[in-house]
């Protein structure tokens, strides 16, 4: 795959043109295979810098280039880009066998197991090779790589200098950091859509952590597949991206095509997108979402990269990581700017959020890129999240019971006075369940209506519990499972004695 025809060259923004002087400064001063990495957030133009970068350096050094990618469309992507700076680039892909051309070209865009796998086999010799760009540098595949390119400069471009392997940290292949563009500057410059982000409180005591230092896709599955998980997910899409187009990040195929049934029932006009697809399906499936108003998509990580539709007004983390990364990537996914649009919804159900802090805030990539242990070692546990977390009622439920002059309960202070005037500990929960139930009936006509409104306290509820069981040093999942269920049971009973009491 070749691209040849010249196109009007783009301009770079003032602080493009400033992070790129930075980059041949060191082109200048350092020596020829030097490994450099250069951070800027999603959606403030990587691809267009270093298109540029490979333009500048092409006339300014007569040596050739070649770029790094890890997955076909980025190739392709890159490559068009590359054609609009003028650069004529060659394609090396599994339909490259040699390189018999290569006189013709002075760019050469690979992906990472194709070029791998002609080197190893001694099929290409690419020569007068002076700079190597590395796209999504966060990926540990590339490193294979490294020793066909000894002698020439190395630059490594990424939103987020962290390895997608936390023991093959990237200060082992790249000796310094350049730290372009802060998201909260390009959301302020008006380079990138502000975030309003939503948490939803989730407990994630069931989740495993595999190999790869993320949540496993079985025990994710089985959390994000239950009733309860389903049902919260609905009804945060409905409280905040109801008529948005909106894509939902999910681990697992399954919880995937449970999501794309869920909404189907519901009405709503949603597809299903995962890498068994073939080119036509997902490219049919990706131009129905670019062109359908209101289209939900959801899909499984296979849209974290190399995927750009402005028109995103909405994105739900249907699930948990703990790779700041993929956390980066997916929120990036909405935050393009068009004339009309200057800020997105954020919805997370996998206490992301609380792991890693907001994604508009600003980060210490330095820190992070000299110390990576350090790093992953004070984010915060899921644990400890959950501790944490204080339930704040929607203001849409606290409509329903307006009537009622609180509906705030703090379990920790309540349990320390039940204990300290000698009551068994069970003493919280049940006055507890006697506020429950006073706003279910102050704010209800008849008894079959507080019955309905009980069931809308179940996050509230939830919550109550679980620090209750923290209180008390017992919060198994099957006890807490327990006092919920035995909660609900006291709380209808409790509002059936009170309209007794009001006949």
């Amino acid at each position: 795959m070749t691209n040849k025809e010249p196109t009007i060259l783009k301009t770079l923004y003032d602080y493009q043109e400033k992070d790129l002087k930075k980059i041949f400064d060191y082109f200048h001063e350092k020596s020829s295979n030097y490994n450099l990495l250069y951070q800027l957030p999603t959606g403030g133009g990587k691809t267009v810098i270093f298109s540029e970068i490979v333009r500048r350096y092409i006339t300014e050094t007569k040596k050739k280039v070649v770029v790094l990618t890890h997955r076909i469309e980025l190739s392709k992507q890159t490559s068009r880009m590359l054609t609009e700076f003028n650069v004529v680039n060659k394609v090396i892909n599994s339909d490259v066998k040699e390189l018999k051309d290569q006189d013709e070209y002075m760019c050469f865009v690979a992906m990472v197991e194709t070029l791998n796998n002609r080197l190893e086999e001694d099929k290409l010799d690419i020569k007068n090779i002076g700079l190597v760009i590395v796209d999504e540098a966060h990926y540990n595949s590339f490193r294979k790589l490294f020793k066909y390119f000894e002698d020439s400069f190395i630059l490594g471009v990424t939103a987020t200098p962290l390895s997608s392997n936390i023991k093959l940290p990237m200060n082992d292949n790249y000796e310094e950091l350049i730290v372009g563009e802060t998201i909260p500057s390009l959301i302020k410059k008006k380079f990138l859509s502000n975030a309003n982000i939503f948490s939803y409180d989730v407990g994630l005591k069931s989740l495993k952590v595999g190999i790869s230092g993320d949540y496993t896709v079985k025990s994710s599955e089985e959390l994000f597949t239950n009733t309860l998980m389903q049902g919260k997910l609905l009804g945060a899409y409905e409280e905040l991206s109801l008529g948005k187009k909106t894509l939902i990040f999910n681990n697992g195929i399954n919880t995937s095509k449970y999501v794309h049934a869920l909404f189907s029932n519901a009405g709503y006009n949603i597809k299903h997108l995962d890498n068994t697809l073939n080119k036509t399906e997902r490219r049919e499936v990706l131009e129905w979402f670019k062109e359908t108003p209101n289209a939900i998509l959801t899909s499984v990580s296979i849209l974290t990269t190399g995927f750009d539709e402005p028109t995103v007004e909405s994105i739900i983390l249907n699930r948990a990581t703990k790779s700041l990364t993929l956390y980066f990537q997916m929120i990036g996914r909405g935050s393009r700017v068009l004339p009309d649009k200057n800020e997105f919804t954020v919805i997370d159900l996998g206490n992301n959020v609380s792991r890693f802090g907001m994604w508009n805030d600003p980060v210490d990539w330095e820190k992070a890129f000299k110390f990576p242990n350090y790093y992953y070692d004070n984010l915060i546990s899921d644990e400890e999240i959950e501790r944490n977390f204080v339930y704040e009622m929607p203001n849409e439920l606290s409509i329903l019971f307006s009537k009622s002059k609180t509906t705030d309960f703090d379990i920790k202070a309540v349990y320390k006075e039940v204990v300290s005037q000698g009551f068994k500990s069970k003493k919280t929960l049940d006055l507890s369940v006697d506020q429950h139930a006073q706003m279910c009936v102050e704010n209800a006509e008849d008894i079959f209506d507080a019955r309905l409104l009980a069931k809308e306290l179940k996050d509230d509820i939830s919550y109550r519990v679980r620090v209750y069981s923290y209180c008390i040093m017992n919060n198994t999942v099957n006890y807490k499972e327990w006092l919920e269920e035995d909660y609900m049971r006291k709380l209808r009973s409790k509002i059936s004695q009170l309209f007794a009491l009001m006949e």
